[in-house]
């Protein structure tokens, strides 16, 4: 099995300028001098997190798409960060998954952020994504999930190796980041990538950043703390392995199964799962 290597940017971002964003991220970009396997960007990164998306919403032919398809040939990486989509008169908080060759998958948000009448907004998402690059399992995620440990669980029947998530998680909450970021790579059992914003929104919401990499025993691998950049660190497939066989607590937890809730809801309970 092989390493990863894994870039994030964290930086401020224009509000409702994606032509602005875009430029930006370039920048960052071409300061890259360590070929990465993953290229992370933030949350809703071409618009802030904006829910004015009947004039912000792309397509999965848009700009954008076309974008991210061109950086991740460049780079012969994955570039992946959500953006506000507009499919099927729905609107969509998305995550791209974008690889080198141009095809992609997508992970919609699935905990829409209610505090901020997103669920009002988006349609939220009904599966988890789960990818295979270069030999590590990868389960993306958007913000908000953060807050939801069933939700971004370690499961048996779709296991991982670096658990990821692009945000635009609000200063005031820092200490609530940087805690469930180590915690969720700890109960896991796998590394956690969290990649947040800087600066201020267009509503005047501020951002710290605070974007990390943490091992699977919650250890910082790395962190930018309020700085802008590109950060880039490789991730040792071997220390993983090593760690898990030693310490085998996935092989204690519970079996579940997650259950929506009711009709036209989106909260998850839990069921015993299937034998």
């Amino acid at each position: 099995m092989s390493d990863l290597t894994v870039s994030f940017i964290q930086t401020a971002l224009h509000w409702h300028d994606a032509a602005a964003n875009r430029a930006a991220f370039d920048q960052y970009l071409a300061q890259q001098t360590i070929p990465a396997d993953i290229i992370v960007l933030p949350e809703m990164f071409t618009t802030g997190f904006s829910m004015e998306a009947a004039t912000q919403a792309e397509t999965m032919q848009g700009d954008t798409v076309a974008w991210m398809r061109q950086r991740a040939a460049d780079h012969d990486a994955v570039v992946t960060g959500s953006v506000i989509i507009e499919e099927d008169g729905h609107f969509y908080n998305r995550l791209l998954w974008v690889r080198p060759d141009g095809s992609l998958s997508c992970y919609d948000k699935r905990h829409l952020f209610t505090l901020a009448d997103e669920q009002h907004t988006y349609t939220p998402g009904q599966e988890r994504l789960v990818e295979d690059w270069r030999g590590w399992r990868i389960c993306p995620l958007v913000c908000y999930d953060l807050r939801f440990p069933v939700w971004s669980r370690n499961q048996p029947t779709a296991p991982y190796d670096l658990l990821l998530y692009v945000a635009n998680w609000p200063a005031v909450r820092r200490t609530a980041w940087r805690t469930l970021l180590r915690a969720r790579a700890i109960e896991n059992v796998a590394c956690a990538l969290g990649v947040n914003r800087t600066g201020e929104d267009g509503k005047g919401h501020a951002y710290s950043g605070d974007s990390a990499l943490i091992d699977a025993k919650g250890s910082y691998l790395a962190e930018a703390h309020d700085q802008n950049g590109i950060f880039t660190h490789t991730l040792k497939r071997a220390e993983l392995d090593d760690f898990r066989s030693k310490f085998t607590a996935l092989n204690d937890g519970d079996g579940f199964e997650l259950i929506d809730v009711g009709a036209g809801s989106y909260p998850v309970g839990l069921a015993p799962a299937r034998r």
